[in-house]
């Protein structure tokens, strides 16, 4: 019987563990790096040991610090999450072996599914070889260990190809400690659809219905639903049969995930994942199971019965991430004021009111899970939900969540992986109330006027506000009058510092207003308040390119000095942030005047990076 867990990893994910350990009376172990010390998932532990560094690389994926930690808390038991060391087999035989129960699958199992190469040429499936060639294209470069989009990269012309793989293995050994990567076929307008597997040591096998998961920036699940819209039977059937036949010839035990490519009534095996996945909870909100629960009572020893209760419904869920869309979906850091969504909604995460957002780790903030009878009441239900939610913080993709889920592709389930490719633009195209603004200017009036009312006819107050994350900049005027504030057009009901409600055109509009030092949220839209006069300290030169997120420096471009001549759109510097690469390119094409960029520095958001001056036509 397990008495006490340590949860190999962080966040959102280690939390929903701890959870799970709670209902069954079973006490739970933390483990955090430096910059994790006050992480929600460490408050929320019994006991908690920390691994000294900040990167995943001296934390999180030291096997032997971790293995440590449960011996020196007393944990009997380590369950491994997502991520980090969740499919490494070396990690879950060092935890075997010290004496430790592992809630996973068999090391052998790990070895043979982990790796998407060995995996592959298991079920009889060869990745294409070295010599590719045009006619190849477009081909997928893949991390062989790990997930969740990192270490993969899409290679359309065959010059980009040898770039593209140093990196995906610069990517991959440092989110998994594996560089190596393959390549496959590239199936345009396909979807993803995987299987949920899950089976005990007595030969049961339950394959838990499909998931679709095509929604996807970056490689990486954006929305994950269950179950997978839209299938013929014969790819349902073909699908949950090659999940079962992966199972049974790994001698597999535990929870997994097995993931296709499915192109009309052709499926392509992707790889099976031999952990827990990101979107489970789709799946326990439509068999009504708890996935961690059963992991534990597998890795007890306990028994399966014969079949899988019935599903039910349909669920939907969102990932949360704290990141701008509209910039290539830089990671975005800051502190997270006020996460809360409506209770009829599941949420899963890792963060709590006054957190702080760094830099070392996946941008994930939450899930959000919808459940109902109709995955049009899905649907509905998590969008409606998502766009009352409240989130005060760095900018998020909140508002391209609930844009997808209206998206009629999206609604009638003719999505695709490409669906961000052809549709971020339109998605992430501003479209703030016009009336926000001068909501967050009648919140505050109040607090800022001095002295009473005066019989004179008094000029307009203005403020000037820029919505976040577009850079737009408005204006609000408003008046004190002796009936009380008073808007050009619009009749002001009720102002105070929380709400504010606006009459316009004979309907009533109410804006909720949450104000941090010089940003205010208005029903969820981020202002940024701004000075009358501009600072002349702040004006940079034309061609500056700036940090767009904290991170690290990791690569640039060869030969890149100042005097260098550069094209547009050159690739010219590379941070890392958030265990993701970003690239700066050259605005236009000129010259470089300067550099303040070199591999290894530190850089915060907005820092100088470099100075393009355009060359005159």
């Amino acid at each position: 019987m397990i008495t006490s867990v340590l949860v190999a990893n962080r966040g959102e994910i280690a939390c929903r563990v701890f959870r799970t350990c709670r209902d069954l009376g079973i006490r739970t172990v933390a483990v955090h790096s430096d910059p994790d010390a006050d992480a929600l998932h460490v408050r929320e532990a019994d006991l908690a040991v920390r691994l000294p560094g900040a990167t995943p690389a001296d934390t999180y994926l030291r096997a032997d610090l971790v293995v440590k930690a449960a011996l020196d808390a007393g944990a009997d038991a380590v369950h491994p999450g997502y991520g980090f060391l969740s499919e490494n087999a070396a990690f879950a035989r060092a935890v075997t072996d010290a004496g430790l129960v592992w809630i996973g699958p068999p090391p052998g199992a790990i070895e043979a599914m982990a790796s998407k190469t060995r995996a592959k040429e298991l079920l009889g499936i060869a990745p294409l070889g070295s010599d590719i060639t045009a006619d190849d294209l477009p081909v997928l470069v893949k991390a062989a260990a790990g997930g969740g989009g990192r270490g993969m990269r899409i290679v359309r012309e065959l010059d980009a190809l040898e770039a593209e793989l140093a990196a995906a293995r610069t990517e991959a050994l440092s989110a998994f400690g594996d560089g190596e990567v393959f390549v496959e076929p590239y199936v345009e307008g396909g979807r993803h659809v995987e299987v949920q597997v899950l089976a005990d040591a007595h030969g049961a096998v339950w394959t838990l219905g499909t998931r679709d998961c095509s929604l996807q920036r970056r490689h990486q699940k954006v929305v994950e639903e269950a179950p997978a819209p839209g299938l013929t039977k014969q790819v349902e059937s073909y699908v949950r049969e090659f999940a079962e036949r992966a199972v049974r010839a790994t001698s597999y035990v535990g929870a997994g995930t097995v993931e296709f490519l499915v192109a009309g009534d052709t499926a392509h095996f992707l790889e099976m994942n031999t952990r827990l996945q990101v979107e489970h909870p789709v799946t326990e909100a439509v068999f009504g199971i708890d996935l961690v629960a059963l992991q534990l009572r597998i890795a007890e020893g306990d028994a399966l019965d014969s079949e899988p209760p019935a599903p039910r419904g349909h669920a939907v869920e969102a990932r949360l991430y704290a990141e701008d869309p509209a910039a290539d979906f830089a990671p975005q850091t800051g502190t997270l004021h006020r996460l809360a969504v409506p209770d009829s909604v599941r949420l899963d995460t890792g963060y709590t009111d006054g957190d702080t957002i760094g830099v070392h780790y996946d941008a994930m903030l939450a899930k959000v899970v919808a459940h109902a009878p109709t995955r049009a009441a899905a649907v509905r239900a998590l969008a409606g939900a998502l766009e009352r939610a409240e989130v005060h913080g760095p900018v998020t993709n909140r508002d391209l969540l609930v844009r997808s889920l209206r998206h009629p592709e999206f609604t009638g389930a003719r999505m695709d992986t490409g669906f961000y490719e052809r549709h971020l633009a339109d998605l992430t195209a501003p479209g703030p109330d016009p009336y926000a603004p001068l909501a967050a200017a009648l919140a505050t009036a109040r607090r800022h006027r001095f002295g009473g009312f005066r019989n004179v006819s008094s000029a307009p107050q203005l403020k000037r506000y820029r919505t976040e994350p577009d850079g737009a900049e408005h204006e609000a005027r408003y008046r004190h009058t002796r009936e009380g504030l008073e808007a050009d057009g619009v009749r002001v009901v009720h102002a105070a510092s929380g709400q504010v409600v606006l009459e316009v055109g004979g309907v009533r509009r109410k804006y909720a207003v949450a104000a941090y030092g010089d940003r205010v949220y208005v029903n969820g839209a981020a202002l940024t308040a701004l000075p009358r006069f501009t600072d002349p300290s702040e004006q940079r030169a034309p061609g500056s390119l700036l940090a767009p997120m904290p991170g690290t420096v990791v690569r640039v471009a060869e030969a890149l000095i100042e005097g260098a001549a550069v094209t547009a759109g050159q690739p010219l510097i590379w941070l890392e942030a958030m265990k993701m690469e970003h690239r700066i390119l050259a605005p236009a094409s000129g010259t470089l005047t300067a550099l303040h960029a070199a591999v290894g520095h530190q850089v915060e958001v907005g820092a100088l990076l470099a100075v393009v001056q355009e060359e005159q036509s």
